[in-house]
């Protein structure tokens, strides 16, 4: 029988978080993850209540997320992440432990899985087309991304790294949750108060932040591969006119490369893989002013 995280307890999970580790998926990797700061644990449980659990030789990452020791516990207490006991950042404040988390599980996708092409893209699926949204901080694609998979009949397949398949030219769906900051956390709760946060943690080095849980559905789905079909570059601008307008293959390929970690690291197979993700796709541009309901219904046009 297949279990998930949501068929543990708290206590289960606190005492395999304190021992062997908890070995998930998170997204399409599979996860061992040690710690004893009770905000992951309560992290774990929320976010990644449908992921599966999986045995911990099979572990892709071996993650640990610690406390500072001696004075540093008591005085200005910090985190810290490791990844197979080597600590690749500086240690954060203690109250942060959950987003280092999901920062360094993206650290370790775009550091060490050079066997795809990693793109800094939130990517949606529905009616069997894909949308990759990719997108600098501030762009608005976490937020057009979470309005999107709140709503009827989309996927979501990732928030933060589009991972393409070199050798099978597919994406591979990586639902995690989604990372949204600042006044967008206000936006999708109170558009979709079904929806499900862990608490805002203010003061970051990104601002306010707070994850959304991934639905069971698009956890669910996640062996279900996809081709791209549709790029597309969104912009949000405060009471800006919403435009769609179609963006050249050669401009799209300019971007997409700019906005991977790995393109200059893969050299020609990154080329390559760029250039067949737009043989498949329509390519645009779009600016919105953040009226959801209106980018919702744009983008359900393009794909019904």
């Amino acid at each position: 029988m297949i279990k998930k995280i949501s068929d543990l307890s708290m206590t289960e999970i606190d005492s395999f978080l304190g021992s062997q580790g908890i070995s998930f998926f998170a997204g399409a990797f599979k996860v061992n993850l040690k710690s004893s700061v009770p905000a992951v644990s309560q992290g774990i449980k929320l976010l990644y209540a449908n992921s599966i659990l999986h045995e911990e030789s099979f572990s892709d990452f071996h993650i640990e997320i610690k406390p500072s020791s001696g004075l540093r516990r008591w005085f200005r207490p910090r985190v810290h992440f490791s990844l197979n006991e080597n600590e690749p950042f500086f240690p954060m404040p203690y109250s942060q432990a959950v987003p280092l988390l999901e920062w360094g599980l993206n650290w370790c996708v775009t550091n060490h899985c050079h066997q795809y092409l990693v793109i800094h893209a939130a990517v949606v699926e529905k009616n069997g087309k894909t949308i990759i949204l990719p997108g600098t901080p501030g762009s608005g694609k976490s937020t057009l991304c979470a309005a999107l998979v709140n709503s009827d009949g989309w996927r979501l397949l990732s928030d933060e790294l589009a991972i393409y398949d070199l050798k099978n030219n597919y994406i591979i769906p990586n639902p995690r949750p989604v990372s949204l900051k600042n006044q967008s956390i206000d936006i999708i709760k109170r558009a979709f108060p079904n929806s499900k946060f862990s608490p805002t943690i203010h003061d970051t080095i990104k601002g306010s932040v707070a994850h959304m849980q991934p639905s069971a559905s698009s956890i669910d789905e996640m062996n279900n591969y996809c081709r791209p079909s549709h790029v597309i570059f969104p912009k949000y601008k405060q009471n800006s006119k919403e435009e769609l307008v179609e963006l050249s293959k050669g401009d799209a390929f300019i971007q997409l490369a700019e906005h991977s970690f790995n393109y200059q690291i893969l050299c020609e197979q990154g080329f390559e893989s760029i250039s067949m993700i737009l043989d498949q796709s329509v390519c645009f541009k779009y600016n919105y002013d953040g009226d959801l309901n209106v980018a919702i219904q744009q983008m359900n046009q393009l794909v019904s």
